[in-house]
């Protein structure tokens, strides 16, 4: 089995633009710390608008959460828009829809050549009480929202689509899809070199000075700085800390498949769980599977972690061996929903996609990138989600987290 930071996609993803470390001193409109899907869209939408950007990445672009995840383009938001209705008030609410409507429609755009991309999302639901939320769900989004693209499946239809029969029903979402999330990456970071922007590799942010990014070897001093880097965000701005937990996820992938021995739909699936499994076949007809989470130590054994959660769901695999394992860090919100907002008048921040960022997360950079030029109606959109701090404190709040979601773990069997 290969072991690899990102596992099946560096091996399948060819190599990304090629840039430079930054040494001395250089002068931006915009500095965007982190070059993931968040930091990478704002780069193409800010240099796309005539502004001159700057982006530093402590690794190589795509090389945390957004170069490992499971690839699915989710619909919506990870709150389903009734609740959010009830939260916000409905305007709010369909505002929100619309900027995730926006963000299906971007992905789709700019993954639509070179990313493997994919229609076909499906949610599987795990007990009867989930079939009837997801059908509610459904019905609500076709009514309140014109949203047609959802369609039930039945425990036939559903053993039928995916290639096993755990599940009492499913909801086939046409609006959804998958796509290789390393090459979506490197293609992000293709286009916005192309629209001018300047990409710093193994370019490690240190600390901001007003509006002065410190690196190891230089200085970025920019009009607007944009912190884009989810999980690690309170490393570099400790007034972020308390609202971002950090969750791994753990990701398989096995050999090539012969013929449709699983997902003969070649949709991306996952299921109803509070931990969920997730999967889609590759290019390659690989079969990808992510289950379990870790919020403590993660395993040293990500394979032996995985299987018998991918075996529960596909006995037929019991013989194919696993060639790839692999973890990422996912930052997860209290709220469940994305955490923007201002540290300073020109320093601003998104993070906390929650398990949702492969499309809300491109749609997220660009609001951060027109926010910057003075356009701030997504921003603002976003940044008017109330946040919420995880209890506990500098030192508790872990074990805290820890213990909330492995209580979410017990309830899933119920």
């Amino acid at each position: 089995m290969v072991d690899a930071p990102q596992g099946y996609y560096a091996a399948s993803a060819p190599d990304g633009p090629q840039t430079r470390q930054l040494v001395g001193d250089v002068r931006a409109d915009i500095c965007i710390i982190g070059g993931g899907f968040t930091g990478l869209s704002a780069a193409l939408h800010g240099a796309r608008a005539g502004a001159r950007v700057v982006l530093l990445e402590t690794e190589t672009v795509g090389f945390a959460a957004s170069g490992r995840n499971g690839g699915q383009v989710h619909p919506g938001h990870r709150k389903e828009q009734a609740e959010l209705e009830i939260w916000l008030g409905k305007q709010h609410a369909r505002d929100l829809w619309m900027l995730s409507e926006e963000a299906r429609h971007l992905i789709f755009d700019l993954a639509s050549e070179g990313c493997d991309l994919k229609r076909g999302l499906v949610i599987a639901a795990h007990n009867a009480a989930a079939a009837r939320d997801l059908a509610e769900d459904a019905l609500h989004l076709e009514q309140r929202y014109s949203y047609h693209e959802l369609q039930m499946l039945d425990a036939a239809a559903t053993a039928a689509s995916i290639g096993t029969t755990v599940y009492q029903a499913s909801r086939l979402d046409n609006g959804g899809g998958h796509l290789h999330p390393l090459k979506f990456a490197h293609r992000l970071a293709a286009e916005a070199i192309a629209a001018g922007a300047t990409l710093y590799e193994h370019s490690p942010a240190q600390a901001i000075d007003g509006n002065r990014v410190h690196t190891g070897q230089g200085v970025v001093t920019a009009d607007h700085i944009l912190l884009a880097t989810d999980a690690f965000g309170g490393k570099l701005a400790p007034k972020l800390a308390p609202y971002i937990a950090h969750v791994e996820s753990f990701v398989v992938a096995t050999l090539p498949l012969p013929g449709n021995a699983v997902l003969p739909s070649d949709v991306a699936v996952a299921d109803t769980r509070h931990v969920l499994d997730y999967y889609r076949k590759s290019a390659d007809n690989r079969l990808l599977f992510a289950g379990r989470e870790s919020y403590w130590n993660p395993p040293a054994d990500i394979a032996a972690l995985v299987r018998p959660r991918m075996l529960r769901v596909f006995p037929q695999l019991r013989d194919t061996p696993i060639e790839y394992a692999w973890r990422g860090t996912v930052g997860i919100t209290r709220t469940r929903m994305p955490h923007f907002g201002r540290l300073a008048n020109r320093v601003l921040f998104g993070h906390g996609y929650s398990g949702h960022g492969v499309a809300l997360s491109v749609l997220g950079g660009k609001a951060l990138a027109e926010a910057a030029l003075g356009k701030s109606e997504r921003f603002d959109i976003l940044a008017r989600v109330p946040a919420q701090q995880f209890p506990g404190g500098q030192l508790l709040r872990k074990p805290m987290v820890t213990a909330a979601l492995t209580w979410l773990k017990i309830a899933d069997a119920f």
